[in-house]
């Protein structure tokens, strides 16, 4: 990695693609909120993470190995977070009136996400989903997991997942 900009810092992430994950360190602007970097005009048309611990999904166990660097196609993005335990300060005001948080299950990829979605009191998740116009959904409060790796367990109070790439279940 070259040496950083006096104007540009590190983040440790996780990058969710269909059949892989992604934890390494990507270099942004000093001043971006890192937590919402794919949703700013300034997203690469790659992830480029250094240090990337990989494991991917397309075998039965999944392979998991390391490598110096990795360019990972932003479209190929179907959920993102920084890594735990950092984290920014959420993306909504608490205060906002009409606003209620609704439990859901998200599919991303192989992980199940019980997580919440932020959604108005007028409506409910279908309608929500059905006007959304936005490539990025800031989900909360998620508890991840994944059948494929049993001892995989993590919570990140948010992340970014793309609505057409994944699938929400209602909870009971």
């Amino acid at each position: 990695m070259k040496p950083l900009e006096p104007d540009e810092k590190t983040a440790t992430v996780m990058v969710y693609t269909h059949d892989m994950l992604a934890r390494g360190e990507v270099v942004t602007k000093e001043t971006l909120r890192v937590s919402i970097w794919l949703r700013t005009q300034g997203v690469p048309n790659y992830i480029h993470m250094f240090k990337p611990q990989v494991i991917m999904f397309g075998s039965v166990p999944p392979k998991s190995f390391a490598l110096e660097e990795i360019f990972i196609p932003t479209p190929q993005v179907i959920g993102y977070h920084l890594a735990p335990p950092a984290h920014d300060p959420l993306d909504y005001d608490a205060t906002e009136l009409n606003r209620l948080m609704q439990p859901v299950e998200v599919l991303l990829g192989s992980f199940i996400l019980k997580a919440k979605i932020r959604i108005s009191t007028q409506t409910d998740l279908a309608t929500s989903l059905d006007v959304m116009r936005v490539a990025w959904v800031s989900v909360y409060e998620a508890d991840i997991t994944n059948p494929h790796l049993p001892q995989f367990a993590m919570q990140v109070p948010m992340l970014l997942v793309n609505p057409n790439q994944v699938s929400f279940g209602l909870v009971g």
